[in-house]
């Protein structure tokens, strides 16, 4: 028997359902190790060795751990794809007598059949940069937090916590509150003028421009200009016609994942990371049981794998036709300080469509996985093509200036909108608008 090791329970029936006989899985519901609640536990003297103990809550898993790997030919620790990961994967190998270096090691990105089984059959060392890298975090935690916490319940409030991320966004939220009571608020003023051209209805808004940006400051410059509009013929002084091309988003990371979930389908942060982590490690489909559908839903890479890709291409090209395929396939970079270790948060498989799972899942579990089938796809995809327009306008003495654009080919749009290329947005007061009637010079 082969033993392997998995974090959350959640992924047990997928990936036993996967490896098949032969193996035993077990989940260990995390982290079985960590530094001791109830004292510093840090050797600052001694390159800041930390001593870590069982967690009181995990002795039972790890009793049990040890009578399974007596028993098991082979063992596999196939915790998450990350630091947190890895670093458990070394506990477990320390606890369970294992040499971190031997081929004990396995990550996939997604739990599909495929993934699993292949990842199985490579197995490497734990990557002890990515624990030391867990490790420094954690220690730096304990050394901030371990003293600050306890002044923060004494000054604020009982039962708070801080660490090195709390304490940096506090400074922050600080730094910007400063900002704001800094702010020093200064009058200004807009003015459009709303335009039919000739012998039409149709309106459109045009905006005043102002000689090198510089806004209207009173109320007694705007009724000087209005005056001077009183009884003005508004005239085209110009016209500047071209193609504008707008390029497909980037699939998802965690965070902008995390930001359309709340903007497009209102969904709180937590709830976002609780239904992702279920679409991951497999959710109970009618007639399938569990299945998971997206992959690792913690990056910060916009990066997907060739195969994904390809695979992607030939779908659009299947559903939409050839003229939605790009020229050249789409490649995103991720953010300077991105650390690029797994894919873009995408669908295991596009042949697995939102409208197929109707009815066999919770509401909003298919509607997030129906806005990441939908980026994935569309950032795919090709460029949508716009006409844009841009026209000078005389009245008396003051210009006006208005522009618009009208969608002439939808690419990638047809799958996934975003704000940016809503056809129609709202006219604003910058005299930009979704339609301008043609007009001529004069």
């Amino acid at each position: 028997m082969k033993l392997v090791l998995i974090e959350a329970p959640g992924k047990f029936e997928a990936v036993s359902k996967y490896l098949g006989a032969g193996y035993k899985v077990i989940p260990t519901g995390g982290h079985v190790r960590d530094l001791p609640e109830k004292k510093l536990s840090v050797d600052i003297h001694n390159n800041f060795k930390p001593e870590y103990v069982i967690m009181p809550t995990k002795k039972k898993t790890v009793d049990n751990l040890k009578k399974e790997a007596a028993k098991a030919e082979e063992i596999y620790f196939a915790t998450d794809p990350d630091r947190e990961g890895e670093a458990i994967a070394w506990h477990l190998a320390n606890i369970l007598g294992i040499d971190p270096k031997t081929n004990c090691r396995v990550t996939y990105n997604e739990i599909s059949k495929s993934a699993v089984n292949e990842a199985i059959k490579k197995p490497r060392p734990i990557d002890e940069n990515l624990v030391d890298a867990q490790q420094a975090r954690r220690v730096l935690d304990r050394l901030v937090g371990y003293k600050l916490s306890p002044l923060l319940c004494k000054k604020i409030q009982g039962n708070l916590s801080a660490g090195r991320v709390q304490s940096v966004t506090l400074k922050l939220v600080v730094d910007r509150d400063r900002e704001i009571e800094d702010f020093k608020p200064q009058e200004y003023w807009n003015v459009s003028a709303e335009l039919a051209k000739q012998g039409q209805t149709e309106k459109f808004k045009a905006a005043l421009a102002l000689a090198k940006n510089k806004k209207i400051g009173s109320e007694a410059e705007v009724k000087q200009v209005l005056v001077d509009l009183e009884g003005a013929e508004y005239k085209v002084a110009g016209i500047k016609r071209q193609t504008a091309l707008s390029h497909a988003p980037a699939p998802f990371t965690t965070s902008t994942m995390q930001q359309e979930a709340s903007s497009k389908l209102g969904l709180p942060l937590a709830t976002t990371t609780k239904l992702a982590q279920s679409l991951y490690e497999g959710i109970d489909v009618e007639g399938e049981g569990k299945v998971a559908l997206i992959t690792y839903i913690r990056t910060d890479s916009v990066r997907v794998s060739p195969d994904a890709q390809s695979k992607a291409l030939e779908y659009i090209n299947q559903q939409y036709g050839k003229n939605y395929v790009p020229q050249k396939p789409n490649v995103y970079k991720s953010k300077g300080g991105a650390q690029d270790a797994h894919e873009a948060i995408r669908p295991i498989s596009l042949e697995r469509t939102p409208d197929s799972l109707k009815g066999k899942m919770q509401p909003n579990a298919l509607k997030l996985y129906k806005l990441i089938y939908q980026r994935f796809l569309a950032s795919q995809m090709a460029e949508a093509k716009y006409d844009s327009v841009s026209v000078d306008i005389d009245a008396g003495k003051h210009k006006f200036k208005a522009s618009g654009k009208t969608l002439v080919f939808d690419g990638f749009t047809k799958a996934y909108q975003t704000e940016k290329t809503t056809e129609n947005d709202e006219e604003n007061s910058n005299g930009e608008n979704a339609k301008i009637p043609p007009l001529e010079i004069g």
